[in-house]
């Protein structure tokens, strides 16, 4: 059996993945989380072979539970699957170590056909979300994305500069340049255009 822990801060959207997968004969769902601090909890718990994740949830994105999970060493493979092919999502979630990429709205049997595969040890990732990477250049470095990230949760210069051991003059040139390469009056529209190509 492929043990399961599924992810999704829509009760309906999880309700109707829960009762599919446990229709499939090899499958079974042993917790739901509805947002991502719930999902590391029921993973450290369950020790499940997949968590099954949406990318967007209240508190820590599906992302950040990917990346929490591979800084942890966890053996969970974490397949995403989401309504959103933002362009900047793909390469975050293959850094994140993430072994399934899907989108939401794919048959349930491709679904679980990509379970099947993650659990086995292979990578997927639906053909649609990889011609966007393919196609797109993310202009941020990592340390421009690292600042831009702490400005959008409303952090001062000073602030940053101390979170991150930057000189404050550094982090005002490192949000100008971001601003710059995304074509942003100031850093709150950086932030969001950033965030809406899947880049923050």
């Amino acid at each position: 059996m492929i043990r399961v822990v599924l992810a999704e801060d829509q009760g309906m959207i999880l309700g109707a993945f829960a009762s599919l997968l446990g229709l499939q004969p090899d499958v079974e769902v042993v917790a739901t989380a509805a947002d991502g601090d719930e999902a590391l909890a029921a993973v450290a718990e369950h020790q499940p072979d997949v968590l099954l994740t949406d990318i967007e949830m209240p508190g820590r994105t599906g992302l950040d539970v990917a990346a929490e999970l591979h800084r942890r060493g966890d053996r969970t493979r974490v397949l995403i699957v989401t309504t959103f092919a933002r362009r900047g999502y793909l390469r975050r979630a293959l850094e994140a170590g993430v072994a399934g990429y899907v989108l939401k709205d794919a048959p349930i049997g491709e679904l679980a056909g990509a379970l099947r595969k993650v659990a086995a040890g292979e990578r997927v990732v639906d053909p649609q979300l990889a011609l966007a990477a393919w196609e797109h250049t993310d202009p941020l470095t990592d340390r421009e994305r690292e600042v831009l990230r702490e400005a959008a949760a409303g952090a001062g210069n000073a602030e940053i500069a101390a979170r991150l051991h930057l000189a404050e003059g550094t982090v005002r040139n490192y949000l100008s340049t971001a601003m710059t390469k995304l074509g942003a009056r100031n850093r709150t529209e950086a932030a969001n255009t950033a965030r809406d190509r899947g880049e923050l």
